[in-house]
Formats: structure tokens, C-alpha cells, sequence
């Protein structure tokens, strides 16, 4: 079966000259080609992750390790040392393990195997919990994380060409019994697309439909709230409800709910029927998604809560720390350093009273050494040389969905 692989991986370009991709290898059929594929492409190194939810996934991860070898592949094992039975959790470790190698080796680009049967599933998935123009979208075929960029070159196409092509390659696999568990949602859509003879193939074309529809949304939020909203580099903005309500409300909606998350840091988006009340009442005091939205004269100021902030985190010397999905700080010299909430009231200038508790602040055994936010460090002592900024993990608008120009096809 012939995969044209270079035009793939075209569609998501351009790169860099000679550029190093890694590939993550679970050893099923899907990623075994993906490596093999990638290898025909350019610089290549696997990367396995040894969850250790299964008795047998360590001998799976040492079986991979041998079939890269004998393929010339460069391959290395990254190993979840808390295991927990729940997928999305190990899901989310296994994306950071892959992205801190990335990061720690100097590679930007990740790869990784889903193919269009997954785009399909996702889709369904989706729609069965709901999901607006943005779920339905499903994967992008690229997308960014701080540390690398994720590629997935084999959204269009099926998996049945990727066994075909390893089995003319004579490349064994690793069959998953969990691709079979019917108390995964992923399995029982699966069965539900075989048994009405639903075509992956359109389904995917629908979300591509999506994402094409998703990326104008974003376009038209991007520039509503460059217009409406005003960040301050100390973590909070003021907000023109009259601009917000004068646009179509979807824009409205997501211009509001991409604020929520930015000043909030919560890793959930907000619930539209919630969103919706909000929306409606943006001319009285609310909490919402850990932020406090209060009406005033110049706008409404929609800053954190003073609750429900993230616990205090070491600081790691010469390294970027981040803090309540919100603040990111790096000091050259961490010995003892932690990163926390401020938690108490201090003067505050420019910056409204009512949300310094909620500020970061550099602490030692002692306590409060450095604020940055607010120029404040303890008499008497010279503070830490820190770098900071207001660095949400999630933007008011980022670098968007992406959607290539189209879909390669194989033979």
C-alpha cells in the first residue's frame, strides 16, 4: 500500500532544513508505521512511554526498543512512575513526558499517529457529549504546546493502509487489549461506525467542515477582543461590555468564555449555560470560572479570585516555573525559593486593592521575599533576580486551529 508520506508531511510544513522529528512509538500498528514512515522522511527518534497501566507494558516498551534497533531507529523509553487507572490523566503524563524530552533534547517537532478512523471517533465522541463548532473540529493536524509542536500527519488516512504498509515491510505490532474494552467510550463508538457502515472517510471530511468553520469563529474572537479587552501584565483585564454585546453573540460567547480562562487559568472551558447568564449580566458583580467580573467606570474589571489558588511550587533554578495557569517565573539562583499566592494585602498602586491577594509572590522560610508584580521585596534584602510575566496557559487568542490546505491521499 503506498502512503505518500512527503506530502503529508508537506501540508503541515514548511521546516526548518534537516530538520529531527520524534515519533511516539506505543508499538501498535499505527505509530510502528508512523515511525517507519517518518524514517523514509527524514531524522528520526522514537520515544515510548511506559505507562504502566497494563502487567505487560514494559515488555511491550523493551519489545519496541528492539524492533527500532533493528530498524536504525533511535529509541528511547520514558517512564510514568504514578500510575493511575484513569486514561485521561494518563493521557495528560504521557503528552508531558513526550513534550519534556522534546524540550530537554532540543526537538520542536513531535509526531504522533492518530489516523482518520481516530478523527472519525473523535468526532462522534464530540457530538455525543455536545460539543459545539470547536469539538467538532476534532484533532488539528497541528498544534502547540510550550514545549513542541504536534503533528499528526495521518488524519486522512485509514488503518488499514498503515497495516497494509507494515506488513509489506514483514513489521510486527503490538495489539492493545484495551482498543477492545467496551467500557472505553472510543470502543463503543467504534462498534457503533461498523455496525451502521458509517464511513470514516466523511466523517472526517465533516470535521474538516468544522475546523474550517472553527477557524473563521476564531478569527472574528481574535479580533473582538483585541478591540474590547484590556490586559494588564499583572493578570487582569478591563473588559468593554458595550463593544462585547454590539458583536454577533457567538463572538460575544467565546471572546468572554477565552477571557474567563486567560484571567482564571482553569483547565476546563466554562459551561455555555453558565457563560450565557454571564453574558446577560455583565452589568452586576459575578464569579465565575475563578475569576470575579465587578462593573466600574472605566469597564468591568474581571480579575482572579482569591480562592481556590494553586498551592505554593519550588522554584527551580534557571528555569521557567509556571503558577495557577496564570504566571510564569525563572530566577537564577532557587535554593529554598517557592512560587505562591500572595495571600495577604499590600500597597498597590496602579493596581486595583481587591485583587493583590491574588498576585504571586517569591517566598522563602521566612515568608514574603519579592513580589514583582508590585515592586515589593523584603527591607533589607536584595531579592531574587527574577524574570516574570503574566503568561497564561491559556491566551486570549493563540496561534489558532489549524487545517491543512488539503487532504493528502493514498493509493
Amino acid at each position: 500500500m503506498l502512503i505518500d508520506f512527503p506530502a503529508l508531511m508537506a501540508a503541515l510544513g514548511p521546516f526548518e532544513k534537516d530538520p529531527i522529528v520524534a515519533v511516539a512509538v506505543s508499538g501498535g500498528a499505527d505509530s510502528m508505521a508512523l515511525a517507519l514512515l517518518a524514517q523514509s522522511w527524514g531524522r528520526v527518534v522514537a520515544l515510548t512511554v511506559d505507562h504502566q497501566l497494563r502487567p505487560d507494558s514494559t515488555q511491550e516498551a523493551q519489545k519496541v526498543a528492539g524492533w527500532m534497533a533493528a530498524r536504525g531507529i533511535p529509541h528511547h523509553i520514558l517512564t510514568w512512575d504514578r500510575p493511575r487507572s484513569d486514561q485521561a490523566e494518563a493521557r495528560a503524563a504521557r503528552y508531558r513526558l513526550l513534550g519534556d524530552w522534546c524540550r530537554q533534547h532540543h526537538v520542536l517537532h513531535l509526531l504522533v499517529a492518530h489516523h482518520q478512523e481516530d478523527q472519525a471517533e473523535t468526532l462522534l465522541l464530540r457530538l455525543g457529549r455536545g460539543s459545539g463548532v470547536d469539538g467538532l473540529a476534532a484533532m488539528a493536524p497541528l498544534s502547540f504546546t510550550d514545549d513542541v509542536q504536534i503533528l499528526r500527519p495521518l488524519l486522512s488516512v485509514p488503518s488499514a493502509n498503515l497495516r497494509s504498509y507494515l506488513r509489506g515491510k514483514d513489521q510486527d505490532w503490538v495489539e492493545d487489549p484495551s482498543n477492545r474494552a467496551d467500557r472505553f467510550d472510543r470502543v463503543r463508538w467504534r462498534k457503533i461506525m461498523a455496525a451502521e457502515e458509517l464511513s470514516a472517510e466523511r466523517l472526517a471530511l465533516t470535521a474538516a467542515q468544522m475546523g474550517r468553520a472553527r477557524q473563521a469563529l476564531e478569527a472574528e474572537q481574535a479580533a473582538l477582543a483585541a478591540d474590547a479587552i484590556t490586559l494588564h501584565d499583572a493578570g487582569f483585564a478591563w473588559l468593554d461590555a458595550g463593544k462585547l454585546r454590539a458583536a454577533p453573540e457567538e463572538i460575544g460567547l467565546r471572546t468572554l468564555a477565552a477571557l474567563i480562562r486567560c484571567i482564571g487559568g482553569q483547565g476546563f472551558p466554562p459551561r455555555l449555560e453558565g457563560l450565557s447568564r454571564l453574558y446577560e449580566e455583565l452589568d452586576q458583580r459575578r464569579t465565575f470560572g475563578g475569576c470575579v467580573l465587578a462593573p466600574a467606570r472605566q469597564g468591568v474589571l474581571v480579575h482572579r479570585e482569591a480562592r481556590g489558588l494553586a498551592a505554593d511550587v519550588p522554584l527551580v533554578s534557571g528555569r521557567w516555573v509556571g503558577w495557577d495557569g496564570r504566571f510564569a517565573f525563572r530566577v537564577q539562583e532557587a535554593d529554598g525559593l517557592r512560587l505562591g499566592a500572595l495571600d495577604q494585602e499590600m500597597e498597590s498602586g496602579e493596581i486595583p486593592k481587591i485583587l493583590v491577594p491574588s498576585l504571586p509572590a517569591i517566598k522563602d522560610k521566612h515568608g514574603i521575599l519579592a513580589v514583582p508584580p508590585l515592586g515589593y521585596r523584603r527591607a533589607g534584602t536584595l531579592g531574587p533576580a527574577a524574570d516574570w510575566g503574566f503568561r497564561p496557559v491559556y491566551p486570549l487568542a493563540g496561534a489558532g486551529f489549524r487545517l491543512v490546505k488539503a487532504l493528502a491521499r493514498t493509493m
